[in-house]
């Protein structure tokens, strides 16, 4: 089947990389334009263009999918389009040039977390099950009927980081097989619940801040779920210190009562961490890095790190 892939980030790396495996003619990738990146601000393409060139498949990376941008892919003669993750609505336009549509893979379990950050919301509301769905491409954001789902059981250990790779694999196979069902015909798609739609938001660096009088659950929660950007962070001695790795103890803790206010470092436990009042129970902090920094273990941390015991982390 001759497929245009639309994609950006390394979280559509696999099924780029599956639709070629499964004997697939991928007669262009279309992807974000390149980036400004890194100290020099060079501007970088992105993983997806990247991988494509390494393949041997033609990059598009318009700004805008105008008219000039249609000719050149219908030229393409796609039959179908494929999207993992490039950030944009199709128009009809747009749609029209494909034969067979397109399938869409998103890291949720559709209705539940439409929008372009599902995998770190689901963190962030500790969900206890999320997964990757394969939709139909609609008019409107992720409203497409489904036809593949896979469910991912969450254990409260999950990062984004390490929850945007299952997803990634899962995408892959899921892509492949209802790819498969159009070329045989026997595709079918069940309509999403619009009742059930929950929404999420694109991820600022202001986020990251940690705000110490929510419970040590949901500060947890927020350390993995911006693992590994926009990264939790804090201020101790009037410097940034980001948080790479954290242990919620709920029912522990001094609480507000006693004195000790929410993000009052209250000891360092060798076997746990530097022990951090919340909102409502501790938090042991167990991987740091200051500014310019390398990471350390907690230990390193707290062995350099002079009156931090009994002081007040926070807001610069």
């Amino acid at each position: 089947m001759r497929v245009l892939f639309a994609g950006s980030p390394e979280i559509a790396l696999p099924s780029l990389e599956a639709v070629v495996a499964a004997g697939h003619e991928v007669v262009a990738v279309l992807t974000n334009p390149p980036s400004p990146k890194g100290r020099g601000l060079g501007l970088s393409p992105t993983p997806v263009a990247l991988a494509a060139e390494r393949l041997g498949i033609p990059v598009l990376s318009p700004e805008r999918l105008g008219p000039a941008e249609r000719e050149a892919v219908a030229a393409l003669a796609p039959e179908l389009l494929v999207v993992f993750a490039y950030g944009r609505i199709f128009g009809p336009k747009f749609m029209a040039l494909f034969p067979l549509g397109g399938l869409n893979a998103h890291p949720s379990l559709l209705p539940r977390w439409r929008g372009c950050a599902p995998i770190p919301y689901a963190i962030l509301n500790r969900d206890g099950t999320t997964g990757v769905s394969v939709q139909r491409v609609a008019p409107r954001m992720d409203s497409g009927d489904v036809l593949a789902r896979r469910e991912i059981a969450l254990d409260g250990s999950e990062t984004t980081e390490s929850l945007s790779a299952l997803s990634a694999a899962i995408g892959a196979e899921l892509l492949v097989e209802a790819i498969a069902s159009i070329a045989a015909g026997t595709d079918s798609g069940e309509p999403q619940d619009e009742s059930a739609a929950t929404y999420c938001a694109a991820l600022t660096k202001e986020e990251g801040l940690v705000d110490w009088s929510a419970p040590a659950l949901d500060i947890d929660a927020r350390v993995r779920a911006y693992h590994p950007w926009p990264g939790a962070f804090t201020y101790f001695a009037g410097e940034r210190l980001s948080v790479l790795a954290a242990r919620p103890y709920p029912g522990d803790g001094l609480g507000t009562a006693s004195g000790t206010g929410a993000g009052t470092v209250v000891s360092v436990d060798k076997s746990k961490g530097i022990m951090v009042q919340t909102g409502e129970g501790l938090i042991a902090l167990a991987r740091l890095q200051l500014r310019g920094k390398r990471p350390m273990d907690f230990k390193d941390f707290a062995n350099g790190a002079r009156g931090l015991v009994g002081a007040r982390l926070g807001a610069s």
